[in-house]
């Protein structure tokens, strides 16, 4: 059974504090969550790696034995309980209402390799692989669901809308770069509780609308621009119209039919991510005039002896 370097897996060194280990693991749960990588097994195993390691780096006790031990784990058995705390405790993942919280990231995962079991023999699931574990002996009431539509460039600056749920209004905040289908959780917004139990939640799935010029794949736009013949043959500039105003575009001069440009950080904004955007690229369609008057098809028969 091969040994498994924690340290490596968080992309941490051996002497980082535990608030640095926290940071690390929680940047790494929100970059490989199964919700952002649906049907990616490699984001899905490397989600299972860093909470393994999270749960042995993020316990002090674990850790001192993980350190001591290295490589001779097989040596080592042990009954030892996880107290290491939820990694996410001090950290906002969202705006207003809308937010994600531990058990969203973790997603119910507690599949902890070979290694680990044979490590930590007889330790239980940690608190941060498997949040749901406090809640075993309660019920929750039922969860309420509803879809939000919104347009291409409410996704691209964010947005908000307002539910009415019984008596109450919620505003729902959307960040921008939110992706179609991409659900929000919000706690404790479901049916009310009743009886011991405890409040459903709210589940708001975002559909972004198609757009009538732009098309999206992931964080990058594609857009198909017209162009005359003669700006093609002879060069000149053009105006590209972004979700975010217009840019000016330099044509050279032989521009081919079907040439595709790409405008750098003119995409999406990345979800969750300040200051970063996907790209977009133009597509150049050349336009053939159709119809010549007697004139006109005099002078391009006379262009057509000079090539």
């Amino acid at each position: 059974m091969e040994y498994r370097d924690y340290y490596k897996i968080l992309g941490v060194n051996r002497k980082a504090s535990q608030k640095e280990i926290k940071k690390a693991y929680r940047k790494l749960a929100v970059k490989y969550h199964p919700d952002k990588n649906q049907g990616n097994k490699d984001a899905e195993e490397k989600f299972k790696q860093i909470s393994e390691a999270y749960e042995v780096l993020g316990d002090s006790n674990k850790r001192k034995k993980y350190d001591t031990l290295g490589k001779n784990w097989n040596s080592f058995q042990s009954g030892q309980t996880y107290s290491g705390g939820n990694p996410f405790e001090d950290f906002n993942f969202g705006q207003g209402s809308n937010y994600m919280d531990l058990e969203d990231f973790m997603n119910g995962s507690n599949q902890f390799s070979d290694f680990f079991n044979a490590f930590f023999s007889g330790s239980k699931r940690a608190k941060s692989a498997n949040y749901r574990d406090s809640w075993t002996n309660v019920q929750q009431a039922a969860d309420y669901e509803t879809t939000i539509e919104i347009t291409l460039e409410e996704a691209y600056h964010g947005t908000s809308r307002i539910i009415q749920l019984e008596n109450e209004k919620i505003r729902i905040r959307i960040k921008p770069g939110i992706t179609d289908n991409q659900n929000l959780r919000i706690k404790g917004k479901g049916q009310k509780a009743s009886n011991g139990q405890i409040d459903g939640d709210l589940y708001v799935r975002i559909k972004v609308l198609k757009h009538s010029k732009f098309k999206r794949k992931e964080n990058d736009l594609y857009l198909t621009h017209k162009i005359n013949l003669f700006t093609a043959v002879l060069g000149g500039e053009i105006f590209i119209e972004t979700i975010d105003g217009k840019v000016k575009l330099p044509i050279k001069a032989g521009t081919q039919n079907g040439k595709t440009f790409r405008l750098k950080n003119k995409g999406m904004p990345v979800y969750n991510s300040k200051n970063q955007f996907g790209n977009l690229y133009v597509k150049i369609e050349v336009q053939i005039p159709e119809k010549l008057t007697n004139k006109q098809r005099k002078h391009f028969e006379e262009l057509r002896t000079l090539f």
